[in-house]
């Protein structure tokens, strides 16, 4: 199976504002970026995926992750986060209705493409499934198959909401690159330990000289 993977991204200017503790707030636009660039360009790069199409207002990002290979799809709804992975899994489902979609978090920058294969292969099993985040509190990945809608409930203990909505949990072994999203200091650490990809390397660098 083939997937569209849909990834969500808010304006940089009021992304990872959780980082204030370890970037400034004129790093932390530059970081979201990187962390995006990485987590698509992996995403990309994996031999499950058909296609990636980044929901985002921002002109820059748009910009950027397109000239990855990226299809950029404007937040319409500009209702939150579920509302703009609907419309953007709605989109995509518009042009190709028999198509496998997956929702995918921007921050995933240590993100490799053999680990979300696995995800992917494991997922195809189920009319929905989902993979909890490092904390197994949220989720990093949301999988309808064809025929399925996705029916996102991502945010606050989005893994109970998503195990109650029908999706099956993922519990599988390796795949700590899909499930270690960054939304504070202690999570960068975590990822710079995976190893991260080399924009992200090179936005955190940053941080060394300039500081927080």
């Amino acid at each position: 199976m083939q997937w569209t993977l849909v990834v969500p991204l808010k304006p940089l200017a009021r992304a990872k504002s959780r980082l204030s503790d370890t970037a400034a707030d004129a790093l932390r636009p530059g970081l979201a970026l990187a962390f995006a660039q990485d987590t698509v360009a992996a995403a990309l790069a994996c031999s499950a995926v058909k296609d990636v199409a980044v929901v985002t207002d921002d002109v820059l990002a748009g910009r950027e992750l397109a000239l990855l290979g990226a299809h950029i799809v404007p937040d319409e709804p500009r209702g939150g986060l579920n509302a703009a992975l609907a419309h953007a899994a709605a989109v995509v489902r518009s042009t190709r209705p028999d198509g496998a979609v997956a929702a995918l978090n921007a921050d995933l920058p240590a993100l490799r493409p053999l680990e979300l294969t696995r995800v992917l292969d494991a997922a195809a099993e189920f009319p929905r499934a989902f993979l909890p985040d490092a904390a197994d509190i949220g989720t990093t990945l949301l999988t309808a198959a064809p025929g399925n809608a996705l029916l996102p409930e991502f945010g606050e203990n989005s893994r109970a909401r998503h195990r109650a909505s029908g999706a099956r949990e993922l519990r599988l072994h390796d795949v700590d690159s899909v499930r270690h999203d960054v939304d504070t200091g202690a999570d960068l650490r975590a990822a710079l330990a995976l190893g991260v990809g080399p924009r992200t390397a090179r936005a955190a660098a940053r941080l060394l000289t300039e500081g927080p």
